[in-house]
């Protein structure tokens, strides 16, 4: 970056849908700092080739959902709903973040996100490797990281799941979100199969992501939809007991800006699936804190396995960590990191990190304002923390936050 270009406040882009919700948080949150709206390149120029950045520009990447125009250019065909597509829709978003990556090179601008972060992120086989790798504790999986065998179809989850000593899973397509096409399946013995899926079958075969949970209880109708989701690439994750809140099952939503866990909500759902789109709710964050120390455990702790994650992702200034607490409330593990997991409106920052009154967007803003993407855009923070230690189950890894 340009001696010029570093002096002064910086000039924001925000490569995004114009219109969407997240653009319009994040153009507030600028204008709240004080400072000239973000210019937006939408999407679709840079799908069409004519993104540009000007010099000393300031480059965030914002989700390119909610567009049914965006998506028929990444995944092909005229249904956004559809859960088919998510392998041609990865390799067109991460060829479109390289060519980001380009124009902003040579227009001599800095990117808050790194390319090669994103194309980890957006691939739940190659995210657990990385995370597994760094010492992040997670769930067990027979498909992490980038030499694992590929699952063909439902014969191949049936023989991990024996061969892993796996009886409950959650088969997840390796490039989805919002838990798009996600099954949590269990098996008790032969013929005895139960699996809880937003994933529904049109009469012919089509496969749709619903705003409803449904059950299948037959191998038939589970191995249908498996192999039906298997070219697309499929991960395979131990399905942990989680903890839960007022009789339901709870994890949470932590938000790290700059390498310091800022945000958090609590999810909550009686179905294995919390996301608030799919019928879960918000729960007490106070109550969880509560909790972890009721059981001899440390929040702050519990905060570093958050922070330990988005560290392994050093290019990239926010992610969303998916943490999930076992039952107890003392040990943790790391479910996913999401590259676009900052949408969580009217949410202030959490007690003691430097963003109590900012919500996601602002904290984001706050970081690049102290200067943040001015260390060759590393981003990393390291929060003072007492001792974890591992602890293996199988070949799961969970931290005891005590």
């Amino acid at each position: 970056m340009s001696p010029s270009a570093s002096s002064g406040p910086p000039r924001l882009a925000v490569v995004g849908i114009p219109a969407n919700r997240r653009v319009g948080l994040f153009q507030d949150a600028v204008r709240a700092a004080g400072l000239p709206a973000a210019r937006t390149v939408s999407w679709r120029e840079v799908l069409r080739g004519e993104a540009a950045f000007l010099p000393g520009e300031t480059v965030r990447i914002d989700s390119p959902g909610e567009d049914d125009e965006v998506d028929r250019l990444l995944r092909g065909g005229d249904d956004p709903s559809r859960v088919e597509g998510s392998a041609r829709w990865y390799a067109r978003f991460t060829s479109a973040v390289r060519d980001v990556a380009r124009a902003a090179t040579a227009a001599d601008a800095v990117l808050l996100d790194d390319p090669q972060d994103i194309a980890v992120l957006f691939d739940k086989r190659l995210c657990h490797g990385v995370l597994d790798s760094a010492g992040v504790p997670v769930p067990g999986s027979p498909t992490s990281g980038p030499d694992a065998y590929p699952v063909r179809g439902w014969g191949d989850v049936r023989r991990l799941m024996s061969d892993h000593r796996m009886p409950r899973v959650f088969v997840k397509p390796a490039h989805g979100s919002s838990a798009s096409g996600v099954m949590a399946l269990e098996t008790a013995g032969p013929g005895r199969i139960r699996a809880a899926t937003s994933v529904e079958r049109d009469e012919q075969g089509r496969l749709f992501n619903s705003l409803r949970v449904r059950h299948c209880t037959t191998e038939r109708e589970v191995a249908t939809l498996v192999d039906a989701l298997a070219p697309d690439g499929l991960h395979i994750e131990r399905w942990l007991p989680k903890a839960s809140q007022r009789g339901r099952v709870a994890d949470l939503r932590v938000v790290v800006v700059a390498g310091r866990a800022t945000h958090a909500v609590v999810r909550t759902s009686r179905s294995p699936m919390t996301n608030l789109h799919l019928g879960g709710a918000r729960g007490d964050l106070d109550e969880v804190r509560a909790a972890v120390e009721a059981a001899g455990g440390s929040w702050s702790a519990a905060l570093a396995v958050c922070e330990r994650a988005a560290n392994c992702f050093p290019g990239t200034l926010c992610v969303g960590v998916d943490l999930l607490p076992a039952t107890g409330w003392r040990r943790f593990a790391v479910g996913e990191v999401n590259a676009f997991g900052d949408l969580l409106p009217r949410l202030t920052g959490l007690p003691g990190s430097g963003a109590e009154a900012l919500d996601t967007y602002g904290a984001q803003v706050a970081a690049v304002l102290a200067g943040a993407p001015r260390g060759g855009g590393q981003f990393r923070y390291r929060r003072a923390a007492g001792p974890t230690s591992d602890e293996r189950t199988g070949n799961d890894r969970v931290i005891d936050a005590s």
